[in-house]
């Protein structure tokens, strides 16, 4: 693609990449794609990027002060807000429901032209019941609740209960089947979050009648036969587990997978799991849309019942897809360090990246980059993004709107690559398009008087977009890149255009030479800059 075909081809786009000009495809439900290694969120027929942020958990319950709220969200670049539907809000009295707070967020965002993923706090919230409507929670020997070791009784509901799960499938449906009739034509709300982290603590299986026969029955030939079927490709934890104990096909859950907290887990996951796909199956008869779960992480090397367990972990990845197809994918709520690991986990084995929560930080601006340009994800989503009144981020989601439409081209084909940078960390290096490229922090360089200070160096990151033969784009901040060939020739930069924003589409603001490239050494965005460069090479011998 030459430079004056990029600039033609974002005058033709809308900023968000969805634009509003009927198109093939407009009238479907959003849905998920493939296009080459890459999942896509398909939404109005187009790829749609989600430039994201999580309401806290009780904001969505405020319809005072949605509409406030959801004006500054626009106002910080946002293209889709996450936000609660509540089970004692949506079923108040059994078998009477009522959308008012669901159809305040929907029309919030309607009127700040943002698209909502709604998150189903049903039985489960952070391991919890604490959303189960107050009928379901008096009424505990109907909805029975999960016990620990010791017998006591847990404020979690029970996966093992049909009367548990006939109710959470049945308040879930109904908010599907309404969702159907209230959103054909907007398509407001382009995905649905089932259940929130869900997982067992203190123990990391559940100790109730139910759960303790299910236990010592002979585990389901489903699971099984999933296990023998995809033997080579199931996460490396679990077929360990599984393998070491003897590779057995019959027996009950210690006798296939040994005894211990692992085991429980496995155990866990997988009743987990039958209990969501019959909800999310029920939800998805009335409204098709695109649904996953979001995982509490395994973080801090805890072990199983220390940590939310048996939820939808990367290593439990496989015993999920046995228990519940109709979940479309798992996704990490990140809240600990290793961002770039995290992302690996769960960009893996066939699973898009999709970061639903994460820790506000300034230094999300430069992780978004990566997780765009490094794992072709599909969205970005901070938590509790109503308490934000500035931040970075906001010049990061400003770059990625002008991208999103090129970003979603490139998505899969191996034409994009990412770098996350700190002291730790002051360099990486990646192959794209025929070149090396050599990526370091700008404080490496020692120009910055806090780059020996002793000051903190903050997060640097870029996105990488291999636009044609010898010219690529670059978004970030903090970051210089140096290029070199993959054959004996030399890489030159024959210019480094600075690109700016004009009435919506890219334009070249001025070009960079001189000490702005160290004398045509290097492509150089600067700490805090967050800008888009085109960078034009060439090779000499």
């Amino acid at each position: 693609m030459k430079a004056t075909t990029i600039l033609t081809f974002f005058a033709a786009l809308a900023l968000s990449g969805c634009v509003r000009a009927p198109r093939p495809g407009a009238g479907s439900l959003p849905h998920l794609a493939k296009q080459g290694t890459a999942t896509q969120l398909m939404v109005d027929g187009q790829p749609f990027l989600m430039l994201g942020g999580e309401l806290g958990n009780s904001t969505a319950a405020n319809l005072a002060g949605l509409d406030s709220v959801f004006a500054r969200l626009h106002a910080l670049g946002l293209n889709t807000v996450l936000t609660p539907a509540y089970w004692e809000l949506v079923e108040p009295e059994e078998g009477r429901f009522d959308f008012t707070a669901i159809n305040a967020a929907i029309s919030a965002a309607r009127a700040h032209s943002l698209k909502l993923v709604l998150l189903w706090f049903g039985a489960w919230k952070n391991s919890m019941s604490c959303y189960a409507p107050l009928w379901v929670k008096e009424d505990y020997r109907k909805y029975p609740r999960a016990r620990a070791k010791s017998g006591r009784p847990l404020e979690m509901m029970t996966p093992f209960s049909d009367s548990n799960l006939a109710a959470d499938r049945r308040a879930f449906a109904a908010l599907m089947a309404h969702i159907a009739r209230t959103d054909a034509a907007e398509r407001t709300v382009i995905m649905v979050q089932v259940e929130n982290e869900i997982g067992m603590i203190p123990d990391a299986r559940d100790y109730s009648r139910e759960a303790t026969e299910r236990f010592h029955a002979p585990v389901p030939r489903r699971l099984l036969d999933y296990l023998t079927a995809r033997e080579a490709t199931l996460h490396p934890a679990l077929r360990a587990q599984w393998v070491a104990n003897g590779r057995q096909t019959n027996g009950s859950w210690p006798n296939v997978f040994g005894e211990g907290p692992e085991t429980d887990e496995i155990f866990m996951a997988y009743h987990y799991g039958l209990f969501v796909e019959e909800v999310a199956r029920a939800g998805k008869e009335a409204c098709a849309l695109p649904m996953y779960l979001n995982a509490a992480l395994n973080s801090r090397g805890r072990k199983p019942g220390q940590y939310p367990s048996a939820g939808p972990l990367a290593h439990l990845i496989d015993v999920w897809r046995a228990a519940a197809p109709s979940i479309d994918f798992i996704a990490p709520d990140i809240y600990d360090p290793g961002f770039a690991d995290w992302c690996a986990q769960y960009h893996a084995s066939g699973n898009p990246l999709f970061i639903p929560e994460i820790r506000m930080s300034d230094d999300n601006a430069a992780k978004v980059f990566y997780a765009f340009g490094a794992h072709d994800a599909m969205g970005f989503s901070p938590f509790s993004i109503e308490d934000v009144r500035a931040s970075p981020l906001a010049k990061s989601y400003g770059a990625l709107r002008q991208l999103a439409p090129l970003l979603a081209r490139a998505q899969g084909k191996g034409q994009t690559c990412g770098f996350l940078l700190d002291r730790d960390s002051a360099w990486r290096a990646a192959a794209l398009g025929g070149y090396r490229l050599l990526a370091q922090h700008v404080y490496a360089f020692g120009w910055s008087p806090k780059a020996g200070d002793g000051s903190p160096w903050p997060e640097a990151g870029a996105l990488v977009i291999h636009l044609a033969a010898d010219e690529f784009l670059v978004a970030g901040a903090g970051i210089a890149i140096t290029f070199s060939c993959a054959d004996s020739a030399v890489a030159g930069i024959a210019y480094v255009d600075k690109l700016a924003v004009d009435r919506g589409n890219l334009t070249t603001a001025y070009r960079l030479n001189g000490d702005q490239t160290h004398q045509g050494r290097h492509l150089r965005i600067e700490v805090g800059d967050w800008g888009i460069r085109r960078v034009k090479l060439y090779r000499y011998e």
